[in-house]
């Protein structure tokens, strides 16, 4: 893919069988699951709210643990969170918690998964007092479009990332600090960070 060329979001990895001979990030590399998500979602940026919270609910699971363990777990839980219908996640109780810690598809942390509840709540809330996910998280970036950072691939968290996070917490959201922030907005496509070796560095994904 060439410079100029939009990148179309796919929301199934694994179905397509990636190139092996592409330069990727070096995160991407460990097998072809990973290099398919890398290639067809990483970095594309979302603009739908519901999608942007399903991530952002992933991206709180993944903390003390790697990417790879979270995605091979994404249909799992799909399923154990109503296809991320955050209406029917906020309605969540204390049996949705036991049946979520029993469900081996899926993390079964209990601070993550309350918080999750939580944050589908939180999600509810913004909604109700006129306020879109989307247009909200875009909107803290420079002009509403995607940074490019000086230094892909290099830091965890950023200054950007730690606004972000804080805003997020002042809406009721848990379990994200600076570093899921970061991870979250990278993997959405506001923060472009394919490093500067990757097929994809020079890619335009607006």
């Amino acid at each position: 893919m060439g410079a100029g060329q939009p990148v179309t979001r796919r929301m199934e990895t694994g179905m397509n069988r990636p190139d092996l001979a592409r330069p990727r990030c070096k995160w991407a590399q460990a097998d072809a699951m990973m290099m398919t998500y890398h290639d067809e979602e990483w970095g594309v940026p979302v603009h739908d709210s519901r999608q942007l919270w399903e991530m952002l609910v992933l991206e709180s699971f993944q903390a003390g643990l790697s990417w790879r363990t979270i995605l091979r777990r994404r249909e799992g839980f799909r399923r154990a969170f109503m296809g991320f219908d955050h209406d029917r996640v906020a309605r969540f109780t204390e049996a949705d918690v036991t049946r979520l810690m029993a469900d081996p598809g899926i993390i079964r942390a209990r601070a993550k998964i309350v918080a999750a509840i939580g944050n589908a709540r939180a999600y509810v809330a913004m909604r109700a007092a006129g306020e879109d996910l989307a247009t909200f998280a875009w909107g803290m970036l420079p002009g509403g479009k995607p940074v490019h950072e000086p230094n892909p691939g290099v830091q965890a968290a950023s200054p950007l990332s730690q606004a972000m996070a804080s805003a997020l917490r002042a809406r009721g959201f848990r379990f994200v600090g600076p570093v899921t922030a970061y991870a979250w907005m990278q993997a959405a496509g506001m923060i472009h960070d394919h490093e500067a070796g990757c097929f994809r560095h020079a890619c335009d994904t607006v």
